[in-house]
């Protein structure tokens, strides 16, 4: 299977994006994820992945809870920041802690707080699932002007917006 073939195929689904947190021994950590999905509604359950080679997630990965942070359309620059490899991600960041301590993003439009529930290694992936213990959306947090974003989402190779919301 030729890999730029089977990304550029894929390329036609859109996703959501998303940033997935956690608070490290070495202080917060996160990094931007578009294979997020629910699970299970009893229990609640979602899961993300996350490729082996990612920094990021070998730091997040033994912390045992996380956070998902949905984009709102206008946070692309989250979503590049925490995708990349370096410097102090959350420097200019605005964050709230929630259930697990890991960092909610102010502005996002809604935010899921797990414990890890277990983890599946797939191909050069891992298969999180988290046990959702506390979750909120923006008009439910303390900015609710967020509220009036749509997702931030990537197609074909770039950050798009759902028109018409």
């Amino acid at each position: 299977m030729d890999g730029r073939e089977f990304r550029r195929v894929l390329g036609h689904y859109p996703t959501g994006v998303t940033v997935v947190t956690a608070t490290c021994p070495g202080g917060p950590e996160g990094l931007t994820i578009g294979s997020f999905t629910s699970v299970s509604l009893d229990p609640a359950l979602v899961s993300f992945c996350s490729g082996h080679d990612s920094d990021s997630w070998a730091r997040m990965r033994d912390v045992g809870s996380f956070c998902v942070n949905v984009l709102a359309d206008d946070q692309a620059d989250l979503s590049t920041t925490f995708a990349s490899k370096t410097g102090d991600k959350f420097r200019d960041v605005s964050t709230r802690i929630e259930a697990t301590g890991a960092p909610v993003f102010e502005g996002c439009l809604a935010w899921i707080d797990c414990r890890v529930e277990t983890i599946h290694v797939a191909g050069d992936h891992d298969i999180v699932v988290g046990r959702v213990v506390a979750l909120g959306t923006a008009d439910s947090a303390a900015d609710p002007g967020a509220a009036m974003n749509g997702p931030l989402v990537f197609f074909k190779g770039s950050y798009s917006r759902i028109v018409g919301l």
